[in-house]
């Protein structure tokens, strides 16, 4: 039995968003009105081997640390399920 985990991460407030910026004015150039700020983050899907959901998660948030995010600019988020 394995666990599915939900890393989502985003750049933090005040943090340049060149990625968002670029997809906002695309948005507009499209012909989207009433469109705010955009900000792009990523999502990664892991599938862990792990059965207790707080391990999962725990193991998932680590990961974040480490690798998954740059915590000096990026905030995350860690979903079971």
């Amino acid at each position: 039995m394995t666990t599915r985990v939900r890393v989502t991460v985003m750049p933090k407030p005040g943090v340049l968003d060149p990625q968002g910026k670029a997809i906002g004015q695309a948005l507009e150039n499209l012909g989207f009105a009433g469109v705010g700020e955009v900000r792009a983050g990523k999502v990664i899907e892991l599938e862990l081997a792990e059965t207790d959901p707080a391990k999962a998660k725990a193991a998932a948030e680590e990961m974040a640390r480490r690798l998954l995010a740059n915590t000096v600019i990026e905030s995350f988020r860690v979903e079971i399920g």
